[in-house]
């Protein structure tokens, strides 16, 4: 039987050091499992930690990340899921809806490599909606906008840019491959077209690359994105703390290594790397770093 002690320790009990140590764990693509091995502080503390922090980035993310002076914007969505997997959820899970496949819609500028807006939840009309809206909301200018074959951005896109956007689908025809017995491989692409749709988008630029590359990193610095493990969220609520601490951290602490800067600061958003430090002190009642005092302004 667990000491109740030990599963009720506060976050704010953890010295500097330690919140660091799990935070910097948790975005190199740790497990909580691995974290609290690594760290010595319990699973319930670290997920306690992951809660707050994840919270704040999500809050900051939204206040911050807007007036983007972006020229091309490519989006994407990517796979994961929580609790289980759809075929083996029971009738009466599938209709909670917070449960089985979830999938993570992404916005990413393809020159600053910043991601401007994401969100999680069914890859449906009425995410993809919310989700273009959002978009459009954060950026300063016309863009040209390059998105898969998904229909529903069709009219989400129409919805939240009007005429107003270069827009354009890149869609993929893919074939089976043969993998072999238990291995896993993804379905190999056959054949690409361009299919411009509104406004007059250049032909050179009509790419997803940037945001797919976006995906590999998520994949990579996430556990609970990496396929064919055990690591997968058992909560929805957690995979949107991870999730959003991941892209604070990714568009705000680290060193793109070809831009040779952060994210943040290729589009303007800041002048200065942060650090993991930076980062916490977006939760409430930590020590202030990043955001000013009183003006609520990115510290230089």
């Amino acid at each position: 039987m667990h000491d109740r002690s030990c599963i009720l320790v506060s976050m704010n009990r953890l010295d500097p050091k330690t919140r660091a140590q799990i935070v910097r764990c948790l975005v190199d693509g740790n497990s909580l499992r691995a974290t609290s091995r690594i760290t010595g502080a319990s699973k319930n503390t670290i997920t306690k930690l992951l809660c707050e922090l994840g919270q704040a980035c999500r809050e900051f993310h939204d206040a911050k990340v807007r007036g983007v002076n972006a020229k091309r914007v490519q989006c994407d969505e990517i796979w994961s899921f929580v609790y289980a997997k759809e075929k083996n959820l029971s009738d009466q899970q599938r209709v909670e809806g917070v449960k089985g496949s979830m999938w993570t819609w992404t916005a990413i500028d393809a020159d600053s490599k910043l991601v401007i807006s994401y969100l999680i939840g069914a890859r449906d009309a009425g995410y993809a909606w919310e989700f273009m809206q959002d978009v459009a909301s954060r950026l300063t200018s016309r863009v040209q906008l390059t998105t898969d074959g998904l229909k529903t951005y069709l009219d989400a896109v129409a919805g939240a840019f009007g005429a107003d956007v270069d827009y354009a689908m890149l869609i993929k025809q893919y074939g089976e491959t043969d993998a072999g017995a238990g291995r896993y491989s993804p379905a190999a692409c056959t054949g690409i077209t361009a299919k411009p749709i509104t406004g007059e988008p250049d032909a050179d630029h009509v790419s997803t690359s940037f945001v797919e590359r976006q995906n590999l990193t998520m994949r990579m610095a996430m556990r609970r994105f990496t396929r064919l493990t055990n690591g997968f969220s058992k909560k929805v609520e957690n995979l949107e703390h991870a999730v959003s601490l991941h892209f604070a951290y990714y568009n705000f602490c680290r060193i793109h290594q070809t831009l040779r800067v952060t994210p943040a600061m290729q589009a303007g958003l800041t002048d200065r790397a942060w650090s993991i430090d930076d980062l916490i002190a977006l939760i409430p009642d930590a020590p202030v770093a990043a955001w000013g005092s009183k003006s609520g302004r990115l510290a230089p």
